[in-house]
């Protein structure tokens, strides 16, 4: 089981820096904050910087300081409860690699809210004619996928 709760604790790891990595090179190297937008495949995919202040979508937005440590509070405290429940209840491989997934990309998106105050978002993608006007980054789809994850892998096995 040991094992089995490493994986958890590699995919953290591994979301939190890729996602940190990709920011560094998009938002610092390629200047993305000063550029504001490069095409990269487009309308595929296009970097847009946009900085969130709130929850997915932009809810909760303001410049409230109070609103950010709150933000940082709540993803701490829902990681916490991740890490405490899957070394509680355990899981299979797919579970533990969702909670990974979750804790890394949640623990990548505080980050960004101490350093500058706002989560950098910068990865666009729009097809078939549907212009979408939401950037998000690494972290953020971390989070929806060990979301799903959790919820598909986890919970009492049915019995007939």
């Amino acid at each position: 089981m040991t094992y089995l709760r490493n994986i958890a604790v590699l995919t953290g790891v591994v979301v939190f820096v890729l996602d940190q990595l990709t920011k560094v090179i998009v938002v610092h190297w390629m200047n993305l904050k000063s550029v504001g937008a490069i095409d990269v495949l487009p309308p595929v995919l296009n970097l847009r910087m946009a900085w969130n202040r709130g929850i997915n979508f932009g809810l909760m937005a303001n410049d409230n300081d109070l609103t950010r440590w709150v933000l940082i509070a709540l993803a701490l405290v829902i990681s916490a409860w991740v890490v405490w429940w899957i070394r509680k209840e355990g899981g299979n491989r797919w579970a533990l690699i969702s909670a990974g997934l979750l804790v890394g990309g949640a623990l990548g998106n505080v980050i960004d809210r101490i350093l500058y105050g706002a989560v950098a978002d910068f990865l666009n993608m729009s097809c078939c004619g549907y212009d979408n006007p939401y950037a998000f980054n690494v972290a953020d789809i971390s989070i929806f996928a060990g979301a799903i994850g959790l919820i598909v892998f986890t919970g009492e096995k049915k019995t007939s």
